[in-house]
């Protein structure tokens, strides 16, 4: 599996957008530069009433498919 680190900081009201269906994906820059696009509904488990904040770690198995997330 391969694993990429990304630093987020969205509002509660922002993601809530997402939240509602407004966009299924989300597009993070990781650490090292390249874009991931991530289903919006991963991120869900996070939100608090500050938004979603800090650094995570998504792992993706060989095709490149979403496996887990984690706050780091």
């Amino acid at each position: 599996m391969r694993s990429f680190t990304f630093t987020i900081n969205i509002s509660y009201t922002l993601f809530l957008q997402h939240y509602a269906g407004a966009a299924s994906n989300m597009v993070v820059l990781t650490d090292t530069g390249l874009k991931l696009q991530l289903p919006a509904i991963r991120l869900r488990g996070f939100l608090t009433h500050a938004g979603i904040t800090g650094k995570f770690r998504v792992m993706v198995n060989k095709d490149n498919k979403f496996e887990t997330i984690e706050r780091l």
